[in-house]
């Protein structure tokens, strides 16, 4: 990281902890993964919100519900999506995604 860069969150929740995590994060997911034709990063965002609402992952949607709305996806589309995933991953999982997401969507 170079001094006329904002550090990343992986890199202010685990810096020298957990280096090795910061890098496959940093690096390879959020800098291979992501950018990767395949899909768009709308795409991957609704994918990946799905993915933490079905494994019960709610602590990490508040970074990934903000990310899928930088993404181009809208408060309406995804409380939809959560809505609907309770009938594939579970009411209790989706009651805890609703809430994470009526948190995040609050603070705009």
């Amino acid at each position: 990281m170079t001094a006329d860069h904002e550090p990343s969150g992986a890199q202010k929740a685990f810096g020298d902890f957990a280096p090795g995590l910061v890098h496959f994060t940093d690096d390879v997911l959020f800098g291979e993964v992501w950018p990767r034709d395949q899909l768009t990063a709308r795409d991957r965002s609704l994918v990946t919100v799905a993915a933490l609402v079905a494994g019960g992952n709610a602590e990490q949607l508040t970074f990934h519900l903000q990310y899928a709305k930088a993404n181009g996806l809208t408060e309406p589309e995804l409380i939809e999506a959560i809505t609907h995933l309770a009938f594939y991953a579970g009411w209790p999982k989706a009651f805890s995604a609703m809430t994470v997401a009526k948190q995040v969507f609050a603070r705009g």
